[in-house]
């Protein structure tokens, strides 16, 4: 059965979520490489080397010149701090669908409202680090606006160009994941 973000969107439209420490007590849904749910465990047991699978969703978003916004995570995240990252990107929260968590983080991480944006799904895949084994679910979209990031989830953001990640690939200011995704998902040949 194909995903179809539409019919799991909703809007959360309340107070803005202020965050300003991962809590290793949140838990997270256990799922096999399709999706499904198996069981649970909280942050701390997915982030201590037990490659328990669980999804995490990105949103990656361009402006109709092409260029690509990258946040710089907040220096106390416990997974690459100081980098810069893809526009969004979070956990799913068990009991959450996919279209929640990502509605939810976007609004956290950039404050884009639901009805702002038009997400697309480019695929999902398995992501391994040293810690971790995430089912990455890959969205992007275009918006002409500024995004507005948390100022305690990340130190800002930007537009980047084509020609200046390019120039940056390699040099440890992008995080290791966001480099492999931007070659997988081929993103810069997504850019107008």
């Amino acid at each position: 059965m194909e995903y179809n973000i539409e019919e799991e969107r909703e809007l959360h439209l309340g107070s803005r979520t202020l965050v300003s420490q991962d809590s290793g007590k949140e838990l997270f849904p256990v799922v096999d490489e399709n999706g499904a749910v198996l069981g649970s465990m909280t942050r701390a047991e997915a982030h201590c080397g037990t490659k328990r699978l669980h999804p995490v969703v990105h949103l990656h978003v361009f402006n109709s010149d092409g260029a690509l916004y990258l946040q710089c995570r907040a220096p106390w995240k416990e997974v690459q701090p100081g980098k810069w990252d893809t526009a969004t990107g979070g956990h799913v929260d068990y009991g959450e669908t996919v279209g929640e968590a990502l509605s939810r983080e976007v609004y956290e991480e950039i404050g884009l409202r639901p009805d702002e944006y038009v997400p697309r799904l480019l695929g999902k895949y398995v992501y391994e680090s040293d810690i971790e084994r995430e089912l990455v679910y890959v969205f992007v979209t275009t918006f002409d606006g500024e995004p507005s990031p948390s100022a305690t989830e990340t130190t800002g953001g930007r537009f980047w160009t084509k020609d200046e990640l390019y120039a940056t690939v390699g040099h440890n200011l992008l995080t290791p994941m966001f480099e492999k995704e931007m070659g997988r998902m081929n993103l810069l040949n997504l850019a107008n």
